[in-house]
């Protein structure tokens, strides 16, 4: 784990948004795309639909939450 920024550019409703998050976030994202059989920017792109506050805290909650859900955990609701 280096906990290395990392910023890159998803498209969300046609407009090109730059969003930063640790190297980890978006492998983890990128796994979850995947598993889930659907584009890194759609998935970011559902995720903004139903996020409060900044997109970068959302992307990281929603990783958390999936993580949890995966080990059994019950996620803590919003």
């Amino acid at each position: 784990m280096t906990g290395e920024i990392r910023k890159r550019s998803v498209m969300i409703a046609g407009h090109a948004t730059s969003v930063s998050l640790e190297v980890e976030f978006w492998d983890a994202l990128k796994a979850i795309a995947e598993r889930r059989g659907t584009s890194l920017n759609s998935l970011v792109a559902s995720i903004d639909g139903s996020r409060r506050g900044n997109l970068s805290s959302a992307l990281r909650v929603f990783v958390l939450r999936e993580l949890m859900e995966k080990t059994g955990q019950s996620p803590p609701s919003a």
